[in-house]
């Protein structure tokens, strides 16, 4: 998760790039980004009256404690200003509402409040659209509000306005312009898509995790970061708000497709001489196929180039150009323009070779990786048996290890995370011995943690499900572990560990499992 400054506004101070664990993050985009001549400034719409389209969201979240999955951290508070975008509808940030345990809506004024729900919600985007749990109520709250409409996708040197609200509700107004449009990650790791970059230098106001971007009294985009030192201010973008909010209308919205690849560059000469590229060609590296994805239903292989995209050519870096945001990464022809269902040609090399696959789009759930990105909204599975607590690897688990956690974790566990093909097919998730409380029952095993389980009383171990099987179904008094790491062995016996699940519980531990 994301440290958050405390600024005027509480936002982040930096944009990251796709991240690596999908792709290898592209070089610095040397193509200039500066238009040929700046468009006219329109003249913005009324602060005044634009109060009548925004509302404050007030969040109050909880998270799991990562090191004891059975009990939850003290909760905190989170406060951002968001547009209605359709009657008793609000849109906020997936960030806003991630793990919250109560979602309030607030007038600007301070005078009426509705407690909400989540409509919809995509943490990859960071969107979220949010509603009254009571109709009646929200009617009441909603009375005399106006709909921002969206508006048409700005391009560069366009002035923006960022819209705020001061808790005495005097409405201040920041314009900024688009210095570069880019594919930036600003929630979640790896997941990149279409954001402004905005010059502006924000002004005192209420502290605000999201802010609406308008243009013309419309709704232009959603701040999701700011960077005080160099002014710049991280927007998503318009083609992704009206995107959200069109998918969102549907009975049930669907989120964003992937083509399940991993990629690298090809501008190393000798890289390019082995793979039988011309100097005219560009293309990337297909370096990983996901098993079950969208490209290996469709019959790409590893060790294949992907040259062009529905005819757009990707360069040597992984961009393309656009024909009006200029030069973007090749990820948004995929995860910025297409939905899950849709077709897409794909133009690779294979041995030197043209050849042309059309591939149809799916989505991948991130309940159904081997080792999650995000657990929001999902209580941690777990178990404590006589003192070992076994839990299921997760990203969130391996960021409890610090700033630096992707060199603080352990390897083995890291090396799980990032090499999940030499688990994929064989568990549904990596089950690990996160540690022993001192016990009886644990007594010289006190100092083992972060061990893969293999098996347990000689059953294969695919998820927490069945690891508690394999413990509950044992008729035997002592209980064999079998660890992935130098073929260790471990014994558990059975009298003495429920003696202390028993006196676990008795002391205040709320349960002993949890497997969902």
């Amino acid at each position: 998760m994301r440290l958050l400054l405390t600024l005027p506004i509480l936002l982040l101070a930096a944009c990251q790039k796709p991240a690596a664990t999908q792709a290898p993050a592209p070089a610095e985009n040397t193509t200039a980004q500066t238009p040929a001549e700046a468009p006219p400034v329109a003249k913005p719409a009324d602060p005044a009256a634009l109060k009548n389209s925004v509302v404050r969201i007030n969040s109050t979240r909880q998270i799991w404690n990562p090191g004891q999955p059975w009990e939850k951290n003290p909760p905190d508070k989170r406060r951002a200003l968001a547009p209605i975008v359709a009657p008793n509808r609000v849109l906020t940030t997936a960030e806003m509402v991630a793990d919250a345990i109560n979602l309030e809506l607030e007038s600007t004024d301070g005078t009426r409040f509705t407690q909400a729900k989540i409509i919809a919600v995509d943490y990859e985007v960071n969107l979220a659209l949010i509603a009254p749990t009571s109709d009646e109520e929200g009617e009441k709250f909603f009375q005399g509000t106006t709909p921002l409409e969206v508006a048409e996708p700005s391009s560069l040197g366009q002035t923006l306005e960022i819209y705020q609200v001061e808790d005495n509700g005097v409405p201040l107004v920041t314009s900024g312009t688009i210095r570069s449009i880019d594919v930036a990650s600003n929630f979640l790791p790896g997941q990149s898509f279409l954001t402004y970059l905005v010059k502006a230098s924000m002004q005192s106001a209420a502290s605000s995790y999201s802010l609406p971007v308008l243009r013309q009294g419309k709704l232009a985009g959603m701040l999701i970061s700011y960077d005080s030192k160099d002014q710049i201010c991280d927007v998503a973008a318009t083609d992704l708000i009206s995107r959200f909010i069109k998918a969102t209308a549907s009975e049930k919205y669907q989120g964003i497709p992937s083509l399940g690849v991993a990629v690298s560059r090809t501008e190393n000469p000798s890289f390019r001489q082995w793979l039988k590229l011309t100097d005219d060609q560009g293309g990337l590296y297909i370096s990983t196929v996901r098993k079950g994805g969208a490209a290996d239903a469709a019959g790409v292989k590893k060790g294949d180039v992907l040259l062009a995209v529905d005819g757009n050519p990707i360069d040597r870096r992984g961009y393309y150009q656009h024909p009006l945001y200029g030069s973007l990464f090749w990820g948004h022809l995929i995860r910025g323009e297409k939905a899950a269902g849709e077709t897409i040609k794909l133009s690779l090399l294979r041995d030197g070779k043209p050849l042309e696959i059309t591939a149809t789009l799916t989505r991948e759930e991130e309940h159904e990786k081997l080792v999650p990105n995000h657990t929001f909204g999902r209580a941690p599975n777990f178990l404590v048996k006589g003192g070992f607590i076994f839990q299921e690897l997760t990203r969130p688990l391996l960021e409890a290890y610090g700033e630096n956690w992707s060199s603080n974790a352990p390897l083995n566990l890291l090396d799980a995370y990032e090499n999940p093909d030499q688990y994929e097919g064989k568990v549904d998730r990596i089950i690990f011995l996160s540690g022993a409380i001192p016990t009886p029952a644990t007594i010289g095993y006190e100092r083992l943690r972060n061990l893969i389980v293999r098996k347990v009383n000689g059953k294969d171990i695919t998820n927490m499900k069945s690891l508690i099987d394999a413990f509950d179904s044992n008729l035997q008094e002592i209980h064999s572990i079998e660890f992935d790491e130098d073929n260790l062995k471990i014994h558990l016996d059975e009298t003495i560990s429920t003696a202390v699940d028993s006196q676990l519980l008795q002391r205040g531990l709320p349960r002993l499992s949890r497997a969902e």
